[in-house]
């Protein structure tokens, strides 16, 4: 039986205290990667999944840090080098919430912070973390992009056009750093299930899983699922690419 395993290795999720980010980590832990949790804001929820993964028999960091920020990330590694380690393993998944609306009337400031927290954040952490994995001759950056940047929606135009730019930093950077068998990939969800939809009885809508050819939202596990095979090593020769996983919703044309 194949299986994945990530013993021995580190790995980094960024935005770990948020809804998809707590299972990313949680799913990486059971392959067995130890966990560096990153949060913004939300220490206490850092906290707790801190104890979730130790129960897990794994060892997990917490260090805060603005994505945003060259400044601040690069403060983030050089925490994780004296305090912890740095990881091989990088899961770019923080990104910043607005309000959506249409390009005439979205604030233009909402473009920037886009751009900065998907972008600059993939910027970011290659430039902290790739030098290490150049140096262990191997590693993994995964990107958490979505369905929204092929559908193109209305209201959508400020993540898509983030969301977008972080794609084409993706496919540079692997040609760029494939040689040291580094793979860049990402993974692009559709509407996702979360715990607060379990919670809420939300997990069904009509509207939007009558248009899935699995005729369904797909769930925060099987997200998480994906992001721990190409963590691994069965993905050793997968590189540069946008996987969606979102039931079929969008399919990436030949």
């Amino acid at each position: 039986m194949i299986a994945i395993d990530l013993t021995n290795r580190t790995a980094l999720v960024t935005g770990a205290t948020g809804e998809l980010g707590r299972v990313m980590a949680r799913t990486l832990a059971r392959s067995g990667a130890d966990i560096i949790i990153h949060y913004y804001s939300s220490e206490s929820k850092a906290k707790a999944l801190k104890e979730e993964i130790e129960q897990l028999g794994r060892q997990a960091y917490i260090v805060q840090a603005d994505m945003s920020s060259q400044e601040s990330v690069q403060q983030m590694k050089r925490k994780l080098e004296t305090e912890f380690r740095l990881p091989t393993i990088v899961v770019a998944n923080a990104v910043s919430q607005y309000k959506w609306t249409s390009v005439l009337e979205q604030d233009a400031g909402d473009y920037v912070d886009q751009f900065n927290t998907t972008v600059m954040q993939l910027v970011h952490t290659a430039k902290a973390f790739v030098p290490h994995m150049i140096e262990r001759r191997g590693g993994r950056l995964i990107a958490i992009n979505t369905e929204c940047a092929m559908q193109n929606f209305p209201t959508q135009s400020a993540y898509v056009a983030g969301k977008r730019g972080m794609d084409g930093v993706c496919r540079v950077l692997a040609k760029e750093i494939g040689e040291h068998q580094i793979t860049v990939n990402q993974v692009a969800p559709g509407w996702t299930i979360s715990e607060r939809d379990r919670q809420n009885g939300t997990e069904v809508s009509e509207g939007y899983d009558s248009g899935v050819p699995l005729r369904r939202r797909g769930t925060d596990q099987e997200i998480a699922n994906v992001v721990s095979f190409l963590a691994s090593d069965l993905a050793s020769y997968i590189t540069g690419a946008y996987v969606p996983v979102s039931g079929g919703n969008v399919m990436p044309t030949i």
